[in-house]
Order: C-alpha cells, then sequence, then structure tokens
C-alpha cells in the first residue's frame, strides 16, 4: 500500500519504470504506450503484466513519483500537460482534491458492477475507479515489547501514555498518505474539538514526524528488516495492517511468525482509486488500462505485490496474506464529504500544533 514501498516487493517485476521528472509527452503520442503514473508503491507481477500488453497491443510504462501525497500533488500540478494517461494512488483522503482540482475524466470501467458499492465514492460521475483497500494502522515490534516486558499498546489512548514516550514515529500529514490518514484516523476517534487535544498529548510523549512511509518503516522503526539494518530505535510506527505479511514473506530467514504486530484500535480505512487523467494523450490506452487494473487477474495478483486487498467481489486473497495481515474488523472511517470540508484546515492546524 497503498506509500507502502515494501521490502522486496518490486524484485523481479519487470516494470520499464520512468524518472520521475520530465515528461512523458513523446511517449502518449505513441498510440502503442499507455503510461501509468503512480506512487512508489505500485508492483505488479511480470507474466500478468506481459499477458495484459499481449492482449491489448499496449506497452505500459510506469512512472512513479514519490509519497502518494507528493504524487497526487505533482499530478495537479501538471494536470494541463499531464506526464502520463491514468494515476493509480489517489485515495480517499485525498481524493476531494484531485476531483476538485480537475485531475480526472470520466470513464466507466468494464467491471465495475462486480466492485462493491462501499468502495465507489465517485458513483455518479466515475471520474475515479477503485482499486484496492487497506488499513492504516500503528505497528509494533513483538521482540521490543517483549523484551521490555510491556504490554503493546492497543487504541489511539494507550499511544500517550507514560510508558510508549519516544516509542512511535509517524509521518508527516502534509506530504503523506499514511500519516494523513492517522491523523483522519485521530479526528474520527476523538472528534472535531478533541483531536488537537490529543496531538498535543502525543507529541509531550515524544512522537517522531517524518517526511514519508519509506523513511518511517524502513528506517526508523526497529520491528522491520529495513529498520533493523539501519539500526532504528522506534518499536511503534503508522503504517498498515497488511505489513507484517511482508516480514514473513520476504524474511531471510523465512520466520514461522511475523515478527511485528498491530495495534487493532488505531486503524483508518483507506481506498484507493485510479483515475484516467484530464488531458491524457491517449486516452484509449488509459482505459484499457483501468479496466485491467479491475480485471479478477490483477485483484488476485495485487495482494502478495502491493499488500492490499482487492475491491472485487470474488478475487481470491492468499491464505500467507490472511494469516498475517488480516484486514481490521472495526477500523476508523469518514465520509468523503467530511474530509472534503475539514482535511486541508486540519492540516495546517496539525502542522501548526506538531511541527512547530
Amino acid at each position: 500500500m497503498h506509500t507502502k514501498i515494501f521490502l522486496a516487493a518490486a524484485v523481479g517485476l519487470g516494470l520499464v519504470t520512468l524518472s520521475a521528472c520530465g515528461s512523458s509527452t513523446g511517449d502518449q503520442a505513441d498510440s502503442k504506450t499507455v503510461t501509468l503514473v503512480s506512487h512508489d508503491s505500485w508492483a505488479v507481477s511480470k507474466g500478468v503484466l506481459q499477458d495484459f500488453e499481449k492482449r491489448s497491443g499496449y506497452k505500459v510504462r510506469v512512472l512513479k513519483d514519490g509519497d502518494a501525497g507528493q504524487a497526487v500533488n505533482k499530478a495537479i500540478l501538471t494536470k494541463d500537460n499531464p506526464q502520463g494517461d491514468v494515476f493509480f494512488g489517489v485515495d480517499n483522503t485525498l481524493l476531494s482534491r484531485a476531483l476538485d482540482n480537475g485531475l480526472f475524466q470520466p470513464y466507466e470501467a468494464k467491471g465495475l458492477d462486480r466492485v462493491g458499492t462501499d468502495y465507489q465514492l465517485d458513483r455518479a460521475k466515475h471520474r475515479v475507479t477503485p482499486i484496492d483497500y487497506g488499513d492504516i494502522c500503528v505497528n509494533y515490534d513483538k521482540a521490543y515489547f517483549s523484551e521490555h516486558r510491556l504490554t503493546p499498546p492497543a487504541s489511539f489512548a494507550d499511544l500517550v501514555k507514560p510508558q510508549y514516550k519516544n516509542l512511535l514515529v509517524t509521518e508527516n500529514a502534509a506530504t503523506s498518505s499514511p500519516g494523513l490518514g492517522f491523523l483522519l484516523g485521530s479526528a474520527a476517534q476523538y472528534g472535531d474539538g478533541g483531536w488537537q487535544g490529543y496531538w498535543k498529548q502525543l507529541k509531550a510523549n515524544g512522537v517522531k514526524v517524518v517526511d514519508g512511509w519509506e523513511q518511517a518503516y524502513n528506517e526508523e522503526f526497529s520491528g522491520s528488516a529495513g529498520g533493523k539494518k539501519a539500526k532504528g530505535d522506534r518499536p511503534l510506527v503508522v503504517s498498515y495492517a497488511s505489513s507484517p505479511p511482508v516480514e514473513v514473506i520476504y524474511g531471510d530467514p523465512k520466520p514461522s511468525t511475523a515478527p511485528t504486530g498491530v495495534a487493532a484500535g488505531t486503524c483508518f480505512r483507506q481506498i484507493e482509486f485510479a483515475g484516467l487523467l484530464s488531458n491524457a494523450g491517449n486516452t484509449k490506452g488509459g482505459k484499457a488500462l483501468i479496466d485491467f487494473l479491475v480485471s479478477k487477474e490483477f485483484q488476485e495478483d495485487m495482494p502478495l505485490n502491493m499488500f492490499v486487498y482487492p475491491v472485487v467481489e470474488g478475487a481470491a486473497v492468499p491464505a500467507e496474506f490472511t494469516k498475517y495481515g488480516p484486514a481490521a474488523q472495526d477500523p476508523e472511517t469518514m465520509a468523503p464529504e467530511k474530509i472534503a470540508a475539514d482535511r486541508d484546515q486540519w492540516v495546517k492546524t496539525w502542522t501548526s500544533l506538531v511541527l512547530k
């Protein structure tokens, strides 16, 4: 997920990835090439992508543009001369910003009838197509808490307790999708008038804020393989409910149980979308690519590549995924209208409270 550039997930994917700078105008002019713009966590199995290219006749090029928040902001800034044809990775926390800025043109994907209606947040206009969902949650390093004979936190309220002082690292809510999701989760938990006081308590309890998920999870967090190598010293991190399976699947040696756990009372439900960019050079190819993203083949390939859940009904999820990273049972949620109305002011207030 999504913002979730998991260890080794991109190995052997066989993607053609473009640099995050420069324009793909020349590529767009080639009707046989379709360009996907995404956050850094985009991944697909080589064979699955090749099947699509063979069937459709299009060559897929991928432009990865940083964390989801950064990628969305850049796409908005370049919407009049877009870097590609399809954007993947805008989620429900940033959706209204993208729609209000006219980032996408309408397209009703083939196969949308197999996507759960709860995920279709733009059903009236079809400017975006739901692709996956997951849960932003605090993860904990099991070894740390065992060694210190400390019970891991289970809720938002636990995180401000003295025994967890200087243990949590989170992402910047202004630049990172999981960081923003964690902020919205706290706002859903404590309400319009309560979340500010909660973050004051978190700050007083030593929360560390970094720019994006990659730094937080793979450098600062002591429970991840990357964090161990980087000598990370924070045993609590804002990540995903689906992060623990990564540590098992890509572990070397492979552990029998996940070395990390999830604080189930800290989760916020995230839905990711793809959309056909306004002024896309290859709209026909873009539509075919979006159809592919909601195909059963891609949806079933997605969990072990991007560690998110499929939105297509009947798409199978691997046993390893459900065993080590089940979806949250009762995640915090927030109506898109509420996010649209308050997000920007909340981020501004959060920045003032936490970063200054």
